[in-house]
């Protein structure tokens, strides 16, 4: 593919970082960018870091992003100068199921006590 056609994408996180950029493919899934940035996230003081692909939403001109679309589907008509970097959000969502799991291994049972008064 010429090199003219790669797309140069970067990803912006939580705390103001960025991850890249790197140069893509119009064909390149999304489902394919969330594996290289759950790669390429900054080990160490992050304290929210992604798992898996799935933990991760991009944001793209106000959008959430499908995964099977492809970064060619995903670019805004407009507003993009040719040859521009495009900026992505990553938003960490850690997986409803899991995040049930632990809160239910963290908290105390509750016993169920009546304070019914008769008169």
């Amino acid at each position: 593919m010429p090199e003219e056609d790669l797309i140069e994408l970067k990803f912006r996180l939580y705390d103001g970082s960025d991850i890249g950029p790197f140069r893509y493919s119009p064909a390149a899934t999304v489902s394919m960018l969330k594996e290289r940035i759950v790669a390429e996230w900054p080990k160490g003081d992050k304290k929210i870091a992604p798992k898996v692909a799935n933990d991760i939403k991009l944001i793209n001109a106000g959008k959430i992003l499908e995964n099977s679309k492809t970064v060619g589907q995903c670019r805004a008509p407009f507003g993009e100068l040719p040859r521009g970097v495009i900026t992505m959000h990553v938003v960490v969502q850690p997986s409803l199921a899991k995040a049930k799991t632990e809160k239910k291994v963290d908290e105390v049972p509750r016993k169920s006590i009546c304070s019914c008064t008769i008169l």
